[in-house]
């Protein structure tokens, strides 16, 4: 007998193709299309952002005006839907709210995404669509849980749907002023002053997520582990440890269509498995473009990535003057972050004319052909909860240089050139001699052509894409429901 199909909505504050800052806007374009093979009908909420592209603004057909109230405010609501690849995707519209320049990092971002959140629950009878679960995702949407407990749970309708809540990167909390919890949230100060909001004396809109949703998620298996300790925990392993029943760590995949290097039209050249060896020519037209000394056999390093501390910059600092000055490398960065960080490289740049190249920015364009011209991927994170890059790397044959934590850990397996086997490098403790260590044992490798063609392959063919991951939720959802 087939599998009831189950409805999902899948909560989220940005998502490709329509608007992304970060990993969890691939997550929200790719996971939805994996579940309906898993026999899940997926359905995404976004906010309606100025940013999102007019051409895609113009096909959304317009579902629903009304109102609703948000503590002491009456405010404005509309939903928008349209369908891409298969998949619906709504958006909550306020002009006031979400007409703006950027996503994230306004004063009133507690009230926004308060409005988010209280918007998607009261807007559920306008859709055609009634879920059994809602997956939520970070804080921007934590308030839909304790929101759905506390304050819709008067409706019959509503009782029965189970909450899921992903963590994404614990670092992020969505952390308030507790005067918040009437004048915003509009929900009792007792749900406060009992803990369900409150964390360190201020309202934590994650923490509001993990004691109120019926199941945890967390981005990788190891991630999951490891927010129960103090030292990853940002506060919450104690929580997290309580509720370790509910917890559970699914790693993140990648859309294999979208990422592909066979077909990858901002590529100089495109390439296969069994044409690996064109990413030298790759390389070459990057040399090109950037400015770089063409030389196909100098090895390239990349750095694509936000520029900040997570991330584990700070052994660059320390190691990238010496690897530049005593191995033949060449060095292309990517990204945008803390002043410090971008000031830094740019001196590195200075320092290293014709050897470094640093792009201030993020161009989706420039990103692919790094993917595809590089030799290594440098990615010494201080926590990860999962990573995509890394894997997008492997996808292009890019072999990975990795701090073992988290996502990178379940992802990157080391290099064994006995038995040819293993996707990459990786080093256990945090400090600028073993990542510098890692990156050499991968020059010697790369110096090697039948062990670099052998990693290189074994990157390509490591299959990270969304059916396995997507199978594990669809069990979670219905262990939830039965």
């Amino acid at each position: 007998m087939a599998e009831k199909k189950l409805n999902v909505l899948f909560v989220a504050s940005e998502a490709v193709p329509f608007v992304k800052t970060g990993g969890l806007a691939d997550v929200a374009g790719s996971l939805p299309k994996a579940l309906m093979a898993e026999n899940i009908q997926p359905v995404v909420i976004i906010p309606k952002y100025q940013s999102i592209p007019e051409e895609m603004r113009c096909r959304m057909e317009h579902i629903y005006d009304g109102s609703i109230q948000l503590a002491w405010r009456q405010k404005y609501i509309g939903l928008d839907m349209l369908e891409h690849d298969g998949v619906k995707y709504y958006f909550v519209d306020n002009g006031d709210y979400f007409q703006r320049e950027k996503l994230y990092g306004y004063d009133d971002d507690a009230e926004r995404f308060a409005f988010f959140c209280r918007g998607v629950l009261s807007l559920l009878p306008a859709m055609d669509f009634w879920p059994e679960v809602i997956h939520l995702n970070d804080w921007h949407t934590a308030m839909i849980a304790p929101y759905l407990k506390y304050d819709f749970s008067g409706d019959e309708r509503y009782r029965d749907i189970k909450t899921v809540f992903t963590i994404h990167n614990l670092k992020y909390q969505g952390v308030f002023n507790p005067d918040y919890v009437t004048d915003v949230l509009g929900l009792d100060r007792a749900l406060f002053d009992s803990g369900v909001l409150e964390q360190s004396g201020a309202l934590n809109y994650m923490k509001s997520a993990i004691v109120c949703c019926d199941h945890i998620t967390t981005v990788s298996r190891t991630y999951a582990e490891e927010v129960r300790y103090s030292y990853f925990g940002e506060g919450l392993d104690g929580l997290l440890g309580q509720r370790a029943g509910d917890l559970t760590g699914i790693t993140n995949g990648i859309d294999g269509d979208m990422y592909n290097p066979e077909n990858d039209k901002c590529l100089y050249h495109t390439y296969n498995i069994r044409t690996i060896d064109k990413k030298l020519d790759n390389k070459q037209e990057l040399q090109k473009q950037l400015g770089l000394e063409e030389n196909r056999s100098i090895p390239m390093l990349a750095i694509i990535s936000r520029l900040v501390e997570q991330k584990g910059f700070d052994l660059c600092v320390r190691t990238m003057d010496e690897l530049l000055r005593t191995d033949k490398v060449q060095l292309v960065v990517l990204g945008t972050g803390d002043k410090f960080y971008e000031d830094w490289f740019m001196g590195l740049a200075w320092r290293f004319p014709g050897r470094v190249s640093v792009n201030i920015g993020f161009s989706d364009e420039l990103s692919r052909r790094t993917y595809a011209a590089a030799d290594l991927f440098l990615m010494p994170s201080v926590f990860e909860p999962c990573g995509l890059s890394q894997l997008i790397a492997m996808r292009y044959g890019a072999i990975p240089v990795v701090h073992a934590i988290g996502g990178l850990r379940d992802t990157v397996v080391p290099f064994d050139k006995l038995n040819l086997t293993g996707t990459g490098f990786t080093f256990e403790s945090y400090n600028a001699h073993d990542f510098l260590y890692a990156i050499r044992r991968a020059l010697g490798v790369c110096e090697d052509y039948e062990l670099r063609s052998s990693v290189m392959r074994n990157a390509m063919e490591a299959d990270f894409s969304w059916a396995k991951s997507a199978g594990e939720y669809a069990a979670l959802y219905r262990r939830l429901t039965e």
